[in-house]
Parts: structure tokens; C-alpha cells; sequence
């Protein structure tokens, strides 16, 4: 069961679950241009951690409490929209009312990553369906890979958008801000069509 289709599958899953985490780390880049490497680590590091716990979870749920989970499946799209809107629409509101000649940039917050972590992988809950024939210890093994993939992803996001956050100056927080809300009305979107 557990061979290189196992791998090459779940690899494909990681880079198609961690897009919109991608998205919010580069938004997250133009935020802070002067970000250290610690806390860019960090930042990928929450994002891998939410991506391979929802999977998770929707597994247990797909081996516990289907019925339940299939009711809340609805609200899914809107709690990331919510999420995604209020982290978007603040970092716009306050990149609209800093001054254009104010070097100061505002720092993601610990708060805001975790709101950021569950917003972008909440809708990774339903790849418990897709995992549901493994057992324990490959819905773990498979949840490791994406956080793998997901992790080098999100790193990549922050690095590149460092790298034009210095460009932009204080425009950055506010096409992070736009950029937060443009993934919160996709997801909410994909959610309503499906």
C-alpha cells in the first residue's frame, strides 16, 4: 500500500492543499519586509502544522462521527472567508491609514497566524474522504508529507514576498490585505459551486 504512487500522490495532495497557504505566507512577505529567518520558519511551520491536522481530523471524522462532519461541511468555506476577510481587512485598513513615508511595517502576529493557519487549511478537512481507506498509520504518514510539501511551499511565499515587500514599501500591506480577501472570496466561491 505505502510505495512511490503512495508518495507521488500525497506530494500532488501537499502542493494543491498549500496554494492558498502559499498565497497568505507571500502576503504575509510583503507585510514584513524585514522578517528573520526565524520567524519565516515559523510562519511555514504553522502553515505545514494546519495542513496536515485537518486532513487528520477529517480522517478521524470519517472513522467516527461522519454524520456530524457532513452537516458542518456547509459552513467550511464561510468560516475561512470570515477568517481571511477580517485578517485581509485589517492589514488594508491599516495600510490605507499608515503614511506613505512611514517605514515602520506591522509584524504578523501570532493571533493572525492562526486564524491564517486554519483559514487556508480548513477546507483540507475534507481530504479526510480522500485518505479514508488508509489506516492510522498512513493517514500520518501521508498528513507528514504534506506538511512537508506545504512547509517548503510557504517558505518559498515568504522569501519572495520579502523580496518585493522591500520594493513596495507600505503599498505591501495593503496588497496583502487584498490579497487575503481575493483567497477568503475564492474559497467562499469553490465552496458555493461544488
Amino acid at each position: 500500500m505505502i510505495g512511490t504512487a503512495f508518495f507521488i500522490k500525497n506530494f500532488f495532495l501537499g502542493v494543491g492543499l498549500a496554494m492558498d497557504a502559499f498565497s497568505v505566507s507571500l502576503a504575509n512577505g510583503l507585510n514584513e519586509p524585514k522578517m528573520k529567518l526565524s520567524k519565516m520558519m515559523i510562519i511555514a511551520g504553522v502553515f505545514a502544522f494546519f495542513q496536515a491536522a485537518m486532513p487528520l481530523i477529517g480522517w478521524l471524522c470519517v472513522h467516527t462521527i461522519l454524520n456530524y462532519f457532513s452537516i458542518l461541511e456547509i459552513f467550511i468555506p464561510w468560516i475561512a472567508f470570515i477568517l481571511l476577510g477580517y485578517i485581509g481587512g485589517k492589514m488594508l485598513w491599516e495600510g490605507i491609514k499608515t503614511k506613505a513615508d512611514s517605514p515602520e511595517s506591522k509584524t504578523v502576529g501570532c493571533k493572525d497566524l492562526v486564524f491564517q493557519g486554519v483559514a487556508t487549511s480548513i477546507d483540507a478537512l475534507s481530504v479526510g474522504f480522500t485518505i479514508a481507506e488508509y489506516d492510522i498509520f498512513a493517514a500520518v504518514l501521508a498528513a507528514l508529507v504534506i506538511a512537508a510539501v506545504t512547509f517548503v511551499i510557504c517558505l518559498a511565499g515568504v522569501f519572495i514576498g520579502k523580496k518585493f515587500g522591500m520594493k513596495l514599501s507600505n503599498k505591501a500591506q495593503i496588497l496583502g490585505g487584498l490579497i487575503l480577501i481575493g483567497i477568503g472570496i475564492e474559497i467562499l466561491i469553490t465552496g458555493l459551486i461544488k
